[in-house]
């Protein structure tokens, strides 16, 4: 079984590389047989992949960038035709292309009708006869010489069979990459854009790009594969993720919506601030609870975003301040804008917004300064006493940021209550916009006489 190993931090830019072919031919098998990992959304059925998708890859020493693009058909219509307009998109885009057919079904119309774009590209195209497990099928895919786009490579995206061959005819059609000395830097701030199905992710994403970057329809669900977009904004290059809408319960989503509600989660975890777009004219509902609190157990930082503005009237303005004082009192400290995604209203707010969730996430409180302010809340309000005993706050360090996380010594366990309290006059005292705070409570171990 032939592997391949990610790239973290490729030098220069990368040569790309363009994953297509009609829908449910294997194109997102071959993806996650290049990169090495499960990463690209895989089920037997066509159109589970909607976007084109990029991922860093690696074969023999050499970086590039894989593209995994949706289902291709020159005669789709509707939502399947703007999946075909972002696999032109990505061949416009890339160096070279991966022309992945189906051996077993042979040359269709489709594939005949791909090929003719493909050559007024005129980019290089590697033809890959996919699903040829075993040496009795590999006739099948002499066949598809009549294309005329040269030698097929018989392979099985499945079982990696005759994948490096494949592979290292995609790197003699690729450019080489330039040679450039980068300084080591942290890369562009990552920001996932999360949400229930249908409230308008990928539209923001979209007005953020200033261009259709992600597939948008009004079928809730359209977005399945975390997309990542390099977007600049404020001057300054931002690494936007959109990602599928997580469902009420992930036991209740079935076959690909299950691996994206997990990609979703995994993509919160990859982000360092996650952007929460609601629908204002909703109410707010358990799943956008359900992400929030996702949010805090990974500790990022978050900004909420009420989207589709322009049809919030007077009447529900006035039901969702109430139940923002209802439902959102656990996350009163994340910045919330209005914004209409599809007309831009108000999208230059998120930038300020998330530059101040950013830096309270990042935001140290030296040990002199948290001690004296400890010092100060315990003379003025002290622990309460329980049972004749009362615990009292010793000492207290932040050992680390991003979340701010305190560790208070104490001579017994705190309250929860109390340790809300710590947490509120903390926020008022040092900041912390737009983060969850750790506090961690360790207790001294009474001496024995």
């Amino acid at each position: 079984m032939t592997e391949f190993t990610d790239v973290d931090a490729p030098v220069g830019p990368t040569p790309i590389l363009a994953v297509v072919g009609r829908p449910n031919v294997g194109k997102s098998t071959l993806v996650n047989r290049i990169i090495g990992r499960r990463e690209a959304v895989v089920e037997d059925r066509p159109g589970v992949t909607r976007d084109r998708v990029s991922y860093d890859a690696n074969w023999n020493g050499r970086a590039f960038t894989v593209v995994d693009t949706g289902g291709w058909n020159p005669d789709a219509t509707g939502l399947a035709e703007q999946i075909a307009g972002q696999a032109e998109i990505a061949v416009s885009l890339a160096d070279a292309v991966l022309f992945v057919v189906d051996a077993m079904v042979g040359i269709t119309d489709a594939d005949a009708a791909v090929v003719k774009i493909l050559r007024k590209s005129g980019k290089p195209v590697v033809l890959a006869a996919n699903k040829v497990d075993d040496l009795r099928t590999e006739t099948e895919a002499y066949a598809l010489w009549n294309l005329g786009l040269g030698e097929p490579f018989p392979i099985s995206a499945l079982h990696g069979r005759g994948s490096g061959d494949l592979l290292d005819a995609c790197l003699e059609a690729l450019p080489e990459t330039p040679e450039h000395d980068f300084e080591a830097t942290g890369g562009p701030r990552r920001i996932a854009i999360v949400g229930k199905p249908n409230v308008g992710k990928s539209s923001l994403l979209n007005q953020l790009a200033g261009e259709n970057r992600v597939v948008v329809d009004n079928v809730a669900g359209t977005t399945v594969d975390p997309v990542d977009e390099l977007i600049e904004l404020g001057g300054q290059t931002w690494r936007f993720i959109d990602t599928a809408g997580i469902r009420k319960r992930i036991k209740e989503a079935s076959g690909h919506e299950y691996y994206a509600s997990l990609r979703t989660t995994t993509a919160i975890d990859r982000a360092e601030v996650a952007v929460l777009v609601i629908d204002g004219g909703q109410s707010i509902s358990e799943q956008d609870l359900r992400i929030i609190q996702t949010v805090r157990d990974a500790g990022r930082a978050m900004v909420i975003a009420f989207n589709k503005w322009d049809l919030v009237d007077d009447e529900r303005r006035y039901y969702l301040e109430r139940e923002i004082e209802r439902d959102l009192v656990q996350v009163q400290w994340a910045p919330r804008i209005n914004v209409t995604a599809r007309t831009g209203w108000h999208i230059d707010r998120l930038v300020p917004a998330l530059e101040k969730a950013l830096e309270g996430w990042e935001t140290r409180v030296g040990t002199g300064a948290l001690n004296n302010f400890l010092g100060r809340l315990v003379a003025e309000h002290p622990h309460p006493v329980r049972g004749g005993k009362q615990a009292k706050i010793l000492f207290g360090t932040q050992p680390s940021t991003s979340p701010p996380t305190f560790v208070l010594f104490t001579s017994g366990k705190l309250e929860a209550s109390y340790e809300r309290f710590i947490e509120r006059r903390l926020r008022e005292t040092f900041g912390f916009v737009g983060t969850p705070i750790v506090l961690q409570q360790r207790v001294r171990e009474k001496r024995k006489r």
